[in-house]
C-alpha cells in the first residue's frame, strides 16, 4: 500500500543550474547573488484573497488572548549593558565562549512564534514591487512591519572563508551588508523588487538577522582589528535599520552586536556542538547542516543503480557526499555520458572514437538533456542522432549480443571458416547529472524501452517500480518519446520481425501525464502533485492506493471515487499553498491518515 501527498503542478522554469561545488549545491543563503532557479519546486497560484466571511472569526476570540499572540523570544544577550563595552559609537560588545555557548543553547530552547506573526514578511515585501504587495496586504495590512516577537542570535565571520572553522549557522558578512562603500554600513536590501514568490529561501538568513543580536568572531587567519570593524559596520547598519523602520524608536525592540573574544580553538575544545567545520576544514559531524543534510539525502535518493545491463543511471559522481562505485567494491564507469542543457547529439566519430578510447581510460561524453529537444521542432537529425546514441551505448554495453559476421556459416574461397573475431570486453556506462535524476529522463527512458523492446507506458512504470528510479521528464519528453516509439522498438535487438502491429494501445494515463511521476520519498509514500492525483489509473498502474490532497479536491468521477473507497481519500479544505494559509492545524489529522 503506498500514499500519495499532494503539492501543486510542477513547471519547467529554468535549466539545471551549475553546481555551486563539485557536488549537488542547494545553498541559496547567498543573498547577493541570482537565487538558484529550482524548477522541481511545485508552481502555485496565490488563490483568491479570503472572503470576508473567512476572515471573520466563527466565534469571539477568548478573552484574554491566547498565549500564542503574545509568545516573545527571549536572549540572555539582552539587554547588552551587563557585558563589556568595546565601543561607545556604535555600540559593540564583547562575550566569551562560555557566554556564547549559553546564548545558543538558550535561544534554541525559545518557542517560535505562530507563522502569521512572520510571514510574509519573511517572503520579502519590497515597497516598489506592487504585486508581491497586492496579494499579501490584501489580506492584512499590518503584514509589511518588522516583526516584534523575534529575537534570534546571527553568527558572522570576520574574513568570510566558510571553509574553515565555521560555527554552527555562521554567515559570511557579504550575505548581510551592502557592498556600498560610498554610504555608512547598512544591511542589504533583499526584499525582491519584481514578480511574486512565495519561496523567497534566499533572502531569509538575511532578514533573520534585521531582528537578532550579531555575534563576530574570527579564526587565525584574521586579525582582531578586523573582527573589531566588522562587528562596528554590523552595529551602524542595526542603528540604520532600527531608524528607517521605527523612527520613534518605540516600537521596535533593541539589537545588539557582540564579538567574541574566545579563540575558534577554545571553542572546538570547549563546544564542540557549535562547531561545524573545524579549523582544519572538516566537517565535524556534530552540527545538523540541512544544505549538507539535503545534499546527501538527494544524493541516497538518487545514488547510481544499474537499468539494463551496464547501463547505469546516476548523480555526477561527488566523493564529498556519496560512497563511490570504485569505494563501495563496484567497477567504474568506463564511460560516463552526461546529459546537458547545451549538447548536441555525438556523432558518429565521435562515438567510435569515445569507444575505441575507453579500452584505455575512463571516457566522457555529452548528451541533449531532457527537454531539450522540444516538439514539433525536433529535426530528424536529432532524432538519428538519438538513435544512433542508443544502438551505441547497447552494442557497447552488450558486445556478446551484437551479430558477428564470422558467426555467419560461410567460407573463404579456400574453403576455410575465416577466424572468429574476439568480442571486445563489454564497456560499463553511467548517464549521469547533477541531481541524478532530472536532465537524464529522455536518454534514461529512450534507452531502456530500445533495450526492453517495450513501449513508452511501459517504460516510464518499469523504471519508476521495477527499477526504483526516480525521474522528472517533461511534457515534450512524452511527445517525442510517442513519436517515435515505433521506430525505437522496430530497431530494438530484441524486436522480432513486425513490431508496429504487436505495440498495445497506449493507457489512459499516459496522456494525462505531465512527464514527471510522482517522487517515492519513503517506501510507502509518494510527493506528487495535482495532476498526478487527478490521473487515477497512473496511481493504479504506481501501486498507490490511498491519496491525501492538501488545498485542492480530486476531481474524478462518482464511480472512481466509490471503486476507491472514502476511507481512501482525504482532502484538506481551506488550505492553500500560498505562504499565508499555515498547515500545522491539519498535521495531526494528515499524519493519522498516512499512519492507518
Amino acid at each position: 500500500m503506498a500514499t500519495l501527498v499532494v503539492t501543486q503542478n510542477p513547471i519547467r522554469q529554468s535549466p539545471t543550474p551549475p553546481a555551486l561545488s563539485h557536488g549537488l549545491s542547494l545553498d541559496t543563503t547567498r543573498v547577493n547573488s541570482t537565487p538558484i532557479p529550482n524548477k522541481h519546486l511545485p508552481f502555485c497560484s496565490p488563490g483568491p484573497a479570503p472572503s470576508a466571511l473567512l476572515r471573520t472569526p466563527a466565534t469571539p476570540p477568548a478573552s484574554p488572548p491566547s498565549k500564542h499572540l503574545s509568545l516573545q523570544t527571549f536572549s540572555i544577550l539582552y539587554p547588552a549593558d551587563t557585558y563589556t563595552k568595546i565601543s561607545d559609537d556604535p555600540p559593540v560588545h564583547s562575550i566569551d565562549a562560555s557566554t556564547f555557548a549559553a546564548a545558543c543553547e538558550h535561544i534554541a530552547t525559545q518557542p517560535l512564534p505562530e507563522p502569521k506573526q512572520v510571514f510574509p514578511w519573511f517572503h520579502g515585501l519590497h515597497s516598489e514591487n506592487q504585486m508581491q504587495l497586492a496579494f499579501f496586504i490584501a489580506r492584512r495590512r499590518s503584514l509589511r512591519r518588522t516583526p516584534k516577537c523575534l529575537r534570534g542570535i546571527t553568527v558572522v565571520k570576520a574574513g568570510g572563508d566558510m571553509n574553515s572553522a565555521r560555527l554552527k549557522g555562521a554567515l559570511a558578512p557579504e550575505e548581510l551588508l551592502s557592498p556600498d562603500t560610498s554610504q555608512e554600513p547598512c544591511f542589504l536590501e533583499v526584499d525582491p523588487k519584481d514578480g511574486f514568490s512565495v519561496r523567497n529561501f534566499q533572502i531569509q538568513a538575511a532578514k533573520m538577522a534585521m531582528v537578532s543580536d550579531i555575534v563576530v568572531y574570527r579564526d587565525e587567519s584574521s586579525r582582531e582589528e578586523e573582527m573589531h570593524t566588522l562587528a562596528k559596520n554590523l552595529a551602524t547598519a542595526q542603528q540604520r535599520y532600527r531608524t528607517k523602520c521605527d523612527p520613534s524608536g518605540q516600537e521596535m525592540q533593541v539589537y545588539s552586536t557582540f564579538v567574541l573574544s574566545s579563540p575558534f580553538g577554545e571553542i572546538e575544545t570547549e563546544s564542540p556542538d557549535l562547531v561545524a567545520v573545524n579549523s582544519s576544514g572538516e566537517l565535524t559531524g556534530r552540527v545538523t547542516d540541512f544544505f549538507q543534510w539535503e545534499r546527501q539525502e538527494m544524493c541516497e535518493m538518487s545514488k547510481a543503480s544499474e537499468i539494463c545491463n551496464n547501463v547505469w543511471l546516476g548523480p555526477t559522481p561527488d566523493s564529498t557526499l556519496c560512497i563511490s562505485q570504485t569505494d563501495a567494491g563496484e567497477q567504474e564507469p568506463d564511460i560516463y555520458i552526461e546529459a546537458s542543457d547545451l549538447a548536441r547529439p555525438p556523432s558518429v566519430t565521435t562515438l567510435n572514437r569515445v569507444a575505441e578510447l575507453s579500452l584505455s581510460f575512463p571516457q566522457q561524453i555529452e548528451f541533449p538533456s531532457s527537454g531539450s529537444i522540444m516538439p514539433p521542432t525536433w529535426s530528424h537529425a536529432e532524432v538519428d542522432g538519438l538513435m544512433e546514441t542508443l544502438r551505441w551505448i547497447y552494442k557497447l554495453a552488450n558486445p556478446d549480443m551484437t551479430p558477428d559476421p564470422s558467426d555467419d556459416g560461410s567460407q573463404d574461397s579456400d574453403g576455410d571458416i575465416p577466424m572468429k573475431i574476439l568480442s571486445p570486453r563489454s564497456r560499463k556506462m553511467l548517464i549521469h547529472c547533477t541531481d541524478g535524476y532530472t536532465e537524464t529522463s529522455l536518454l534514461a527512458l529512450a534507452y531502456f524501452m530500445y533495450a526492453e523492446c517495450v513501449p513508452t507506458h511501459e517504460a516510464w512504470i518499469r523504471l519508476h517500480c521495477d527499477k526504483k528510479r526516480n525521474f522528472f521528464a517533461y511534457p515534450s519528453d512524452v511527445a517525442l518519446l510517442s513519436s517515435i516509439q515505433p521506430r525505437i522498438m522496430q530497431e530494438s535487438p530484441r524486436s522480432q520481425g513486425n513490431i508496429l502491429s504487436m505495440i498495445p494501445e497506449d493507457p489512459k494515463w499516459i496522456s494525462k501525464i505531465d512527464g514527471s511521476l510522482p517522487s517515492r520519498i519513503m517506501p510507502y509514500m509518494y510527493l506528487g502533485n495535482l495532476g498526478h492525483a487527478n490521473n487515477p489509473e497512473l496511481l493504479k498502474a504506481m501501486g498507490i492506493t490511498r491519496v491525501l490532497s492538501v488545498g485542492e479536491p480530486v476531481t474524478w468521477p462518482q464511480e472512481e471515487l466509490a471503486n476507491w473507497g472514502a476511507d481512501n481519500i482525504m482532502f484538506i479544505d481551506r488550505v492553500q499553498d500560498n505562504g499565508v494559509d499555515p498547515l500545522t492545524d491539519e498535521f495531526d489529522r494528515c499524519l493519522n491518515f498516512i499512519g492507518k
